[in-house]
């Protein structure tokens, strides 16, 4: 993994970029876009995509090799309007990618920030639009949803129960389903204290129904405070999905020293997923929080040491996998209360300094959990039976 770091003092940006090549298959690079100091939302979403465009010129990538961009927004409510007129979001012609919203404010005083994923350097054809994105790629097709919600019925339930069948209509067109394609899924939930338990419950049927149970495997996930541009949605929903991967490629991930299995406290998510390529191993780490392996709260009422026993599970988990901490190509970080950014952060440059990484403040499903993490790793492989990424 190699690290790059910008600092754009004109923008008052700072870009944090990992790139991850092999001798065959596609550069994968994260760039993580965090603002420095306060700024007006309009002036902020100028200067990001400034120094997103100065970022890519310096590593030589083009904005068409986007897949999706994840926008963390203040006030999204407010700035709707403003972030919908971006080049950025609306996303057309050479530049479509899938273009993520949510209300999580950028922490410590941001009014927008960014993660950006890109892929280049093998053929690809890329149909869509910014809610919908297809990647096809030789082998496989990579499809992104995004701001998935149901606006229309009043319940996380409901809500969720709609969510979840249009994400199967979505994929039948691609030849796809949620069973056996989707990788990852992030579910944003307003008012997480409140409506978690309804869309656990429709999750958890939803799944049974396509025949996930804790005797198959469920689906890597984050289950966390966010909320979208209508105040109505209680949740909202954004996926990857993979086609095309053979048996024996995806690897559920477990790390039983450190983390219970999810269906032991009644929700439905794998800690992790690995999927194999003919070039590399990706894993995706779920939302982590400070638990054990009886699935009780560590450190209740500390920062600090919730902040170890997360990045210690999170080791663990990586491990079981064929991967470590080193080969992160980020970490998206969620603190409940503002007030802890300054002593996380610390605790982020120490560790983590050159890792793309974002805070947010997004409350986690439990309330006594205080921080929580996710991330994703790459690690070299060699699997010819497979076809390079």
């Amino acid at each position: 993994m190699e690290y790059r770091q910008f600092r754009f003092a004109d923008v008052r940006f700072t870009v944090d970029a990992s790139l991850f090549r092999t001798g065959t298959g596609a550069l994968e690079c994260t760039l993580a876009l965090s603002p420095i100091g306060y700024q007006p939302v309009a002036e902020q979403l100028r200067n990001l995509e400034t120094a997103y465009g100065r970022a890519l010129a310096e590593l030589g990538l083009g904005r068409g090799s986007a897949f999706v961009r994840r926008f963390f927004a203040s006030d999204l409510v407010n700035q709707r309007a403003e972030l919908e007129a971006s080049p950025l979001v609306r996303a057309a012609g050479d530049d479509l990618c899938a273009v993520s919203l949510v209300r999580q404010p950028p922490l410590p005083e941001g009014k927008v920030a960014m993660i950006a994923y890109h892929i280049e350097g093998a053929a690809e054809q890329i149909a869509g639009e910014p809610t919908h994105l297809v990647l096809r790629r030789p082998g496989y097709t990579h499809v992104f949803l995004t701001r998935l919600c149901a606006p229309e019925v009043e319940s996380s339930y409901d809500q969720t129960n709609a969510v979840l069948a249009e994400v199967d209509r979505q994929l039948a067109r691609h030849g796809l389903t949620l069973e056996n394609d989707i990788q990852r899924t992030w579910f944003y939930v307003q008012n997480v204290d409140a409506n978690y338990l309804g869309m656990v419950r429709a999750r958890r049927e939803h799944f049974a129904r396509h025949g996930l149970t804790a005797d198959t495997h469920f689906i890597a996930s984050t289950g966390i405070e966010g909320t979208a541009g209508d105040p109505r949605v209680k949740v909202l929903l954004d996926l990857q999905a993979i086609g095309g991967l053979k048996n024996g490629q995806v690897h559920y991930i477990e790390a039983r020293t450190h983390l219970n299995p999810t269906h032991e406290y009644g929700v439905t998510f794998e800690r992790g997923t690995a999927i194999d390529y003919g070039d590399r191993r990706h894993v995706f780490i779920s939302g982590t929080a400070s638990i054990d392996n009886r699935g009780e709260i560590v450190h209740p009422g500390d920062v600090g040491r919730q902040f170890d026993r997360v990045f210690e599970n999170i080791g663990a988990l990586l491990g079981n996998a064929g991967a470590s901490l080193a080969d992160m190509t980020h970490l998206l970080v969620y603190v409940r209360d503002p007030a802890d950014y300054a002593l996380v952060r610390e605790r982020l440059d120490q560790r983590f300094g050159q890792v793309p990484r974002l805070i947010v403040a997004g409350p986690v499903c439990r309330p006594g959990w205080l921080i929580e993490a996710e991330c994703r790793a790459i690690v070299p492989a060699r699997h010819p039976e497979f076809a390079p990424f």
